[in-house]
């Protein structure tokens, strides 16, 4: 079974400093239709003004990455992390027992646009965690390239969740596949460009919901290279 999700139907808050995008039910946006899809929480696409951002706050038990794709995004946290995050690198963190953060746009002049996830964790508690991975860029042209993952692999960021991330550049007209296990569902989010996923046209901003599929086909379309993140969950 696959369902899309369009990108105008996502919750959409504006604040002025923050355009932000919600795939799922997140602050104001609330639909008991789209609470999430299997431990995929979140998904907010965020824009943030020059030299603003999200204050110190709190989270707990929740695996959270982010995803840059324009601009720098600026992280401290209670572990006395104090990182910049830039495209083509990942960043992960296990909220585990508790954690205090912030997420600040790290330029005075130009927008940051980045993705932030959301995946419930498997076991609650245990001590937080911070990881941030440099990504090979040809690393994922016209292929699936593993971002995240439960296993300790060499450039993927761990989580404490049984729930794979991929990311991938699709050339028009290429196609890259990836099977599905037998009780195994995804999630594919469009980053930016148009696709087609198991027949399905989507393009920026939408997504797909894949439910007993045996495999997931991506074929690039239009005229310039598209983007995916690829969940793939238990």
């Amino acid at each position: 079974m696959i369902t899309v999700r369009k990108s105008e139907d996502r919750g959409h808050a504006k604040h002025g400093w923050l355009d932000s995008r919600h795939t799922f039910s997140f602050a104001d946006y609330q639909d008991p239709q789209h609470m999430g899809f299997r431990s995929l929480r979140v998904i907010n696409e965020d824009r943030v003004a020059p030299g603003r951002g999200f204050g110190a706050h709190a989270h707990r038990d929740m695996e959270i990455l982010s995803y840059v794709l324009e601009g720098k995004l600026v992280h401290k946290d209670s572990m006395g992390h104090e990182e910049q995050l830039s495209p083509n690198e990942i960043q992960r963190m296990s909220a585990g027992s508790g954690i205090i953060h912030s997420e600040f746009n790290g330029s005075a002049t130009e927008p940051v646009h980045f993705l932030q996830i959301w995946i419930e964790p498997k076991s609650t508690g245990g001590a937080p965690v911070y990881e941030q991975l440099r990504l090979d860029p040809t690393a994922k042209r016209d292929r699936l390239m593993l971002i995240a993952g439960p296993d300790r692999v060499d450039g993927t960021a761990q989580i404490n969740q049984d729930a794979r991330v991929f990311v991938t550049e699709v050339s028009p007209g290429h196609t890259v596949a990836h099977n599905l296990q037998k009780g195994r569902y995804a999630w594919v989010q469009v980053v930016q460009g148009a696709a087609s996923v198991n027949g399905a046209a989507v393009t920026t901003g939408d997504a797909v919901a894949l439910s007993m599929e045996e495999q997931l086909t991506i074929t690039g379309e239009g005229s310039q290279t598209s983007e995916l993140l690829i969940f793939d969950l238990n």
